[in-house]
């Protein structure tokens, strides 16, 4: 998938610093699930809410790969969220607000362009730095990882598999045909 948010030297540190907080999170994709969240309104629908009942990995139609059009309301509390307020009125109806993407740019910046060079050591001190940064980042990381996989992370269910987890196992005891009538 190609990346929506960040250009590949941000990526590069973004899934090395995920590395660091959670091990096996390159394999998982988990960078692809925070470049989707940055990046979710570069796509139409944005990925924000997937679609459903059923992901269709035990039974039923595979809902979960299309996103849902947002509401007009859900659409202005996401770009605030995700872009910031930017000065657009509103956006700042309870002031300025500082985006996730704006909080990445500057939390990458603080790890330095460095970062996927440096040993193990100097990586986890740098994340121990810049403290707020890499609890933004463990939070979206953890999503990443055991999140469900349409939303770009979590690739095979790996993030399952790592802690024994069935993952999403509905409609279980109910045949395709049952889930699929109307």
């Amino acid at each position: 998938m190609p990346q929506l948010f960040f250009d590949d030297d941000a990526y590069a540190v973004v899934a090395a610093a995920c590395e660091r907080l959670i091990p096996g999170a390159t394999d998982a994709g988990v960078a692809d699930y925070v470049d989707g969240l940055l990046g979710a309104f570069a796509v139409d629908p944005p990925r924000i809410w997937a679609g459903g009942p059923f992901s269709g990995r035990h039974g039923g139609d595979a809902g979960f790969g299309s996103f849902i059009p947002l509401t007009p309301m859900d659409e202005l509390a996401w770009r605030t969220r995700i872009e910031g307020s930017q000065g657009i009125a509103e956006r700042e109806f309870n002031g300025p607000v500082v985006g996730l993407q704006q909080r990445y740019r500057e939390g990458i910046a603080a790890l330095g362009a460095d970062f996927t060079t440096c040993d193990p050591e100097e990586q986890d001190a740098r994340l121990r730095a810049q403290a707020d940064f890499t609890a933004l980042l463990y939070e979206h990381a953890c999503e990443g990882m055991y999140g469900a996989p349409e939303y770009g992370g979590n690739r095979n269910g790996s993030g399952w598999q790592r802690i024994d987890f069935e993952g999403d196992v509905q409609p279980r005891g109910y045949t395709d045909e049952k889930v699929s009538q109307p």
